[in-house]
């Protein structure tokens, strides 16, 4: 079993930078794809980036290629998503979450995820 929890949103100005980070408990968190998702009002969940366990591969969605990295640290339990030149569409409720199992690569998918942190609010500012 693992436990999610997020940190570092808040409000910023269009162009500006938050790092987000999510910290879990659980022996086999260094196993799992952890992945950040986000969800806007009236939309529905998004994946945005993940990282395999090893933190070799990654994979963003288009829209935050070249703009948010994400990065883990399986000593501490982290994973974190530096977010740089922030637009108002990225504003949204950020959700840090964890995937066990057998996987090849980062799933985007949704339900491949199960285990999900409360979420933390991004907003930008125009």
């Amino acid at each position: 079993q693992v436990q999610l929890v997020e940190s570092g949103g808040g409000l910023v100005q269009a162009g500006g930078s938050l790092r987000l980070s999510c910290a879990a408990s659980g022996r086999t968190f260094s196993s799992y794809v952890m992945g950040w998702f986000r969800q806007a009002p009236g939309k529905e969940r998004e994946f945005v980036a993940g990282i395999t366990w090893n933190g070799v591969t990654t994979r963003y969605v288009d829209s935050v290629k070249g703009r948010f990295t994400i990065s883990r640290d399986n000593a501490k339990n982290t994973v974190n998503l530096q977010m740089n030149s922030l637009k108002p569409e990225d504003t949204a409720v950020y959700y840090c979450a964890g995937a066990s199992g057998m996987l090849v690569g980062v799933p985007s998918q949704l339900t491949t995820y199960n285990y999900w942190g409360q979420g933390t609010q991004v907003t930008v500012s125009s």
